[in-house]
């Protein structure tokens, strides 16, 4: 796909977003790689630009072009920013941003809208949207907006995870099951937040091992394990319920059962 400039006129170019330099510095890569955003766009040649520009800006973005998908991958997926149109197939942005709020999924929503009324503004940011951007847009314009919703969305990050009695306050580095102070290692710590924060969820071993080590897995090395028998032993085998479990052939997860 070949990049459009700024003041450059693409014919062909869907009416609605006015197309700047795409041209990122090389020092933000690294500052947004690790951030996901979903782009929810009907309009094929919007959606292609949005996710080519916010690559190219250093995020990993998704493009979905109807609402249903949209909804499912919100609900399912581990997105920082969800970028989302109003007027879409199957499920408006309306809905599926009611359904995401009802689950208690709680990532930034950028709206676009080719409608600049402010009944439609109004209901968007009573829904629970964050922020509102109206076509025609310049991409950098957009590309601001993204920067500061998460920036604020990292401001608001949980202080306290917990599951069952077991807690875990981030910003003091404690942990505590049922009312008892666990003293805990800095794997150990980084290893229990993973768990806390990706409750419910199956966590292979080598995901476990780049996200508390940063390492490639290697299949004869059994510090995951070792690191989680003796969180157990920390956190689980003196009481009840039991919280870490083990799927075999396919992980760990946390979670009552």
């Amino acid at each position: 796909m070949r990049r459009l400039w700024v003041g450059q006129v693409d014919s062909g170019l869907t009416p609605g977003l006015q197309v700047c330099n795409l041209r990122t510095k090389a020092g933000r890569l690294g500052q947004n790689a690790a951030m996901k955003i979903l782009i929810v766009e009907d309009e094929a040649k919007t959606g292609d630009y949005l996710k080519q520009g916010l690559s190219e800006a250093g995020f990993t973005a998704d493009l979905v072009r109807n609402g249903l998908d949209g909804m499912h991958e919100g609900l399912a997926g581990d997105h920082d920013l969800l970028i989302l149109d109003v007027n879409l197939p199957g499920l408006d942005g309306w809905q599926v941003l009611k359904a995401l709020r009802a689950a208690g999924r709680e990532l930034p929503v950028l709206f676009l809208t080719a409608r600049d009324q402010v009944e439609d503004r109004v209901k968007g940011l009573e829904l629970g949207a964050d922020d509102y951007l109206v076509k025609p847009f310049a991409f950098s314009e957009l590309l601001a907006r993204v920067r500061t919703l998460l920036r604020r969305g990292r401001s608001k990050e949980v202080e306290r995870l917990a599951l069952a009695d077991l807690e875990l306050d981030v910003l003091k580095r404690r942990a505590s099951r049922a009312g008892q102070r666990i003293d805990l290692t800095a794997k150990e710590f980084a290893l229990l937040e993973l768990f806390l924060r990706r409750q419910g969820e199956v966590l292979s071993r080598s995901y476990i091992a780049s996200q508390v080590w940063d390492m490639n897995f290697d299949s004869d090395t059994n510090v995951v394990e070792v690191a989680i028998r003796r969180l157990r032993a920390k956190v689980d085998d003196d009481f009840s319920p039991r919280l870490i479990h083990t799927l075999r052939g396919m992980g760990y997860v946390m979670e009552i059962r």
